[in-house]
């Protein structure tokens, strides 16, 4: 099967972009380290160290991550780690003004996808030794999480999780419309088919009170680009050296996909992601492509959905995968550092990731505890190997990864949704600009 190697996130949230931003960014991390140990050069395994904890996980996942953090908190009495969670662009924020106040985090936790554009301003350090420690085990976790985080032939992360998406689809609305509930959309031509029984415009006004399907397009886990790489595009190469969003699989793609939503209303324009969840939980869409953390709240909305890989294109059923990593400013000491290794491999441990993935959804990091996680079904259809193998983690490794989709592609497809030109012209004329950012 074909690559195309173009990450909140996954998970919500907003990427910086600018070297301006990034710039700042590294001003801050490298006048403060949080909470943890007293600056000095080495390590000192007895010092007693409290490690703030910044990350994202906002959403129904969240009690899953604490109580993990709480578990390991209780397991020794040297390392505290507090949470300090937030959404995603409330962190980021936070992250550019914590010089004020020399409060910065310990740890911080984004994307994989978003960690090269930081990295390359020196704003976090390599933790290869980690991966050759041993006693972390670090053997045990999923190859695609730990790449995830490599820049430059050294790895600056340590997973927090592996997140593919799925299609979630409501049985329900696909019911009344008079399909079958057991069987979604496997194509892009099956589900356009659907489409008109899905929208539903009550009142003919042009404002569907139902739509077929949530595709947010800003703010948001990548939606819209995975489409790309079903139809033999991209955003870039494989070698993350060429533009690929003007190609002819890339352009087939968001020709088919902003019709759908332009002209045949399968789904509102303008969403962000936070909307596009909402639109779904309330029954006001059909589907929605997203990751597992949803499946609690879906559950707690009482909704009756189903689960299944999302439909293929043209040439390929590549889905997204995102993985979120943890990261330790470049200021750190070696004492934090050490005492951020050692929560790093208790949430990794066969215990930690029971939990996690028993609470949250997600597939566990470590696929030698796959079977032991009995009490959540959704862990096993996220990480089937079928959904796993065929997923990649969107711009991995491309320093100019948020500036391309927030200042590109995004503004892009939100002009060819709003008739503001054609996909040709406009993608097109975005792809000489991804060309400029990697040519940078």
């Amino acid at each position: 099967m074909k690559r195309h190697h173009s990450v909140r996130r996954s998970r919500r949230s907003v990427f910086i972009a600018g070297a301006a931003v990034t710039a700042t960014l590294a001003l801050v991390l490298s006048g403060c380290t949080g909470g943890g140990a007293p600056s000095g050069g080495a390590n000192d395994p007895d010092a007693k160290v409290t490690l703030d904890f910044w990350n994202g996980f906002t959403g129904p996942d969240g009690p899953a991550l604490q109580k993990v953090v709480d578990d390991f908190n209780a397991s020794q009495d040297r390392v505290t780690v507090k949470t300090n969670i937030m959404p995603w662009d409330t962190l980021y924020q936070k992250v550019l003004t914590a010089a004020a106040g020399n409060s910065g985090p310990d740890i911080v936790a984004m994307s994989a996808s978003r960690l090269p554009q930081y990295i390359d301003e020196g704003l976090y350090q390599p933790l290869d030794d980690y991966y050759e420690n041993a006693d972390f085990e670090s053997e045990a976790l999923a190859t695609a999480a730990v790449d995830a985080s490599m820049y430059d032939g050294q790895n600056y992360g340590v997973p927090v999780n592996i997140a593919t998406m799925l299609m979630y689809y409501n049985k329900d609305l696909f019911t009344a419309a008079g399909l079958d509930p057991e069987k979604p959309p496997t194509t892009w031509d099956e589900f356009a088919d659907m489409v008109p029984k899905l929208t539903v415009d009550e009142n003919g006004d042009g404002k569907p009170e139902q739509y077929a399907i949530a595709l947010a397009d800003h703010e948001t886990v990548p939606m819209y680009q995975p489409f790309l790489w079903n139809a033999g595009g991209g955003i870039v190469s494989a070698d993350g050296k060429t533009s690929e969003l003007g190609s002819e699989g890339s352009l087939e793609a968001l020709n088919f996909w902003v019709d759908l939503v332009r002209e045949q209303k399968a789904s509102p324009v303008g969403l962000a992601g936070a909307d596009a969840d909402k639109l779904f939980t309330t029954g006001k869409a059909a589907i929605e492509i997203v990751g597992p953390w949803m499946t609690s709240g879906f559950n707690d909305a009482g909704l009756n959905f189903g689960l299944a890989p999302a439909f293929a294109g043209p040439t390929d059923q590549i889905t997204l995968a995102d993985v979120v990593s943890m990261s330790i400013p470049a200021s750190a000491d070696e004492t934090t550092k050490q005492a951020a290794y050692e929560f790093f491999a208790y949430w990794n441990s066969t215990d930690g990731q029971k939990t996690w993935a028993e609470g949250s959804g997600f597939p566990p990091t470590r696929s030698d505890v796959s079977s032991d996680i009995t009490g959540n079904p959704y862990p096993a259809m996220f990480g089937a190997p079928d959904v796993i193998d065929n997923s990649q983690v969107l711009l991995a490794g491309i320093a100019a990864g948020g500036t391309i989709t927030t200042t590109i592609f995004e503004p892009a497809l939100q002009k060819a949704l709003n008739g503001e030109g054609t996909v040709d012209e406009l993608f097109t004329e975005a792809s000489k600009q991804v060309q400029a950012e990697l040519d940078k």
